[in-house]
């Protein structure tokens, strides 16, 4: 074995130094909010760059690695839990199963996951809370004309709600509306 072997075995392998601050920084993200294992993993790739002078693509990986492994023996980094609390949240602000998934999906999570998480999202509730928030339908405050009609259903659509959910929360009354928000289980 000569010395470029040794030197090339080192730049694939993370120093002590570098799996301890791997640790401590997967620690410290981890107590701060909750995170999917990729957000944890492409951001200790990105703080590993800036921290770390001459580190290796390899050694990058294998701290991504170690900080997910970490974090799940932790037990403070799992998808699944993740993706059922963001689903519950999000349906609680009015969000569309769409919405949902499409925001879940950029942070990666596997679409096992999302599909499981979302299977028992009521999207009805959530639409008729997104109304309630942006003063649509029964809890509009103003007259209903032409063009607020069409920016009201348009709304809807943007934010994944179908012209179904749109329709027949338009078509309500406001005390209709209230007491289906008090009946249906948030998530």
């Amino acid at each position: 074995m000569n010395e470029g072997d040794d030197t090339e075995a080192e730049a694939t392998v993370p120093t002590l130094r570098m799996l301890a601050w791997v640790k401590n920084s997967a620690a410290y993200r981890l107590s701060r909010k909750m995170m999917t294992e990729h957000e944890l993993s492409t951001a200790i790739a990105r703080k590993a760059r800036q921290k770390f002078e001459g580190i290796s693509e390899a050694q990058i990986k294998a701290l991504s690695l170690a900080a997910v492994e970490f974090g799940r023996q932790m037990r403070a980094l799992d998808d699944q839990s993740y993706a059922e609390v963001r689903v519950r949240s999000s349906t609680a602000a009015g969000k569309s199963r769409r919405v949902i998934a499409r925001k879940l999906a950029e942070k990666g999570v596997d679409r096992e996951i999302i599909a499981d998480a979302l299977e028992d999202t009521d999207d009805f509730r959530a639409a008729l809370v997104f109304a309630r928030k942006r003063a649509f339908g029964p809890f509009r405050r103003v007259e209903l004309d032409e063009k607020r009609k069409a920016k009201e259903f348009s709304a809807f659509a943007r934010n994944g709600f179908s012209f179904e959910f749109g329709s027949r929360i338009m078509n309500m009354s406001f005390e209709e509306a209230e007491e289906l928000l008090a009946e249906l289980p948030l998530g």
